[in-house]
């Protein structure tokens, strides 16, 4: 009796021995295939995973863990000089009767976020180009405390956006992940990440509030403010500092760069803006064909604003058909040279029909300047063709900016 329920014992633990070492087998076939070791390479470095399902806070606490290691944070010293006129009532005692000019050091400090993996960094241009006619110093501060020297890789003022670039860092957090402004909703979640007063990794969260927003902003050496247009409106806090930073959805793909905030004298609260995430990747395309220029990369325009013709447009002109609306022209611009007037609808260009801005876009900017396009235009009923030469787009010029509903336009 004792020796069968032994060999009973015996038969179990055996078929559960081989069961268990079955198993591990297969758990570490798909589990720890990434491990260096003979005929294996070390893992690459990648975001961390995304929480599916669950709740939204669940979502949002995933894609900050996600983003976060690829925000940097912008440390900008400068060393210049700086005017100073002299002071009329000391003239009457001897004093200096001119200005004079005197050396004079500052600091600066902002957001930005890995884009490339060799070492490109999205920011504003107001962040690095503080101070861009003086010595400029960058250091990228990464999330793990690495300082690492940095270089201001190329800049377009007009559309607030610069690249900054860091050489040969081993530990370069992954690109944060592009999104894009078609799949952008009013009411969505909007978390921003970003070096709010030099309080590093700081996250805020809202949502979308509104598209194609415009706001005036001063610029930081006293020159004359910038107007930008199509801006992304958001709740979510963005402070001093935060500018550059990333601007998320909570699958953690980037839908704006950070940028300004609505003037606090005025007493508005919870109004920040950024810039639409499609702006960001053709603007940083153009940046990167473009290094070393700081004043923005010649820029194809034909100087128009447009929309979308929808059933209030076609109202609006009486207009039964597709197109692209021309919302207004440019003084002087090659639209205006040509003829095209507010209210005309761009039917084709080159002979191929257009149902969107963002197609008008992408034709025009795909062409050089110089060269000449030819538009099928519906204007008050008549139809007739217009021979636009492409221009290069004035400093002064806003930076074409798409949103889902009211377009800007080249």
């Amino acid at each position: 009796m004792v020796r069968s329920r032994f060999l009973g014992t015996a038969i179990v633990g055996l078929i559960g021995a081989i069961i268990g070492s079955f198993s591990m087998m297969l758990y570490a076939s798909t589990h720890f295939a990434g491990v260096a070791g003979p005929g294996n390479t070390p893992p690459a470095v990648s975001a961390a995973p995304l929480e599916e399902g669950g709740s939204d806070q669940a979502r949002i606490v995933s894609a900050v863990k996600r983003v976060t290691p690829s925000v940097v944070a912008l440390n900008v010293t400068v060393n210049g000089q700086q005017f100073v006129p002299p002071d009329p009532f000391s003239q009457f005692f001897g004093g200096p009767s001119r200005g004079q000019l005197r050396p004079y050091r500052a600091r600066a400090s902002g957001s930005g976020f890995v884009y490339s993996r060799d070492g490109l960094i999205v920011t504003n241009a107001h962040v690095v180009q503080f101070g861009r006619n003086s010595n400029v110093k960058i250091e990228a501060v990464f999330a793990n405390g690495d300082r690492v020297p940095a270089r201001l890789y190329a800049a377009n003022p007009a559309a607030d956006l610069a690249l900054v670039k860091v050489d040969n860092y081993p530990k370069l957090p992954p690109p944060v992940e592009m999104g894009s402004s078609n799949q952008v909703q009013a009411g969505q979640w909007a978390i921003a990440i970003g070096e709010p007063f030099e309080l590093q990794q700081s996250v805020s969260v809202g949502v979308v509030s509104g598209f194609n927003r415009t706001e005036t902003a001063a610029s930081e050496d006293g020159g004359i403010p910038r107007t930008f247009k199509g801006l992304l409106q958001t709740s979510a806090p963005i402070n001093p500092g935060n500018s550059g930073g990333p601007l998320i959805d909570y699958n953690g793909r980037l839908i704006g760069v950070n940028q300004l905030t609505a003037n606090p004298q005025a007493g508005a609260q919870g109004i920040g803006f950024a810039i639409p995430v499609d702006t960001v990747k053709q603007q940083v395309a153009l940046l990167q064909a473009h290094p070393g220029q700081l004043n923005g990369p010649p820029t194809p325009y034909i100087g128009i604003s447009m929309t979308a013709v929808d059933d209030n447009v076609r109202s609006q002109l009486n207009y039964h058909g597709t197109g692209v609306a021309i919302q207004g022209v440019y003084q002087g611009g090659p639209a205006d040279q040509a003829g095209l007037q507010p209210g005309d609808v761009i039917q084709k260009i080159n002979g191929k029909e257009v149902t969107s801005a963002q197609q008008v876009q992408d034709i025009i900017h795909n062409t050089k300047p110089g060269q000449t396009i030819r538009l099928d235009i519906w204007s008050a009923g008549v139809k007739k063709m217009a021979m636009v030469k492409v221009g290069t787009a004035p400093a002064d010029f806003p930076v074409g900016q798409v949103a889902p509903q009211d377009e800007n336009g080249p």
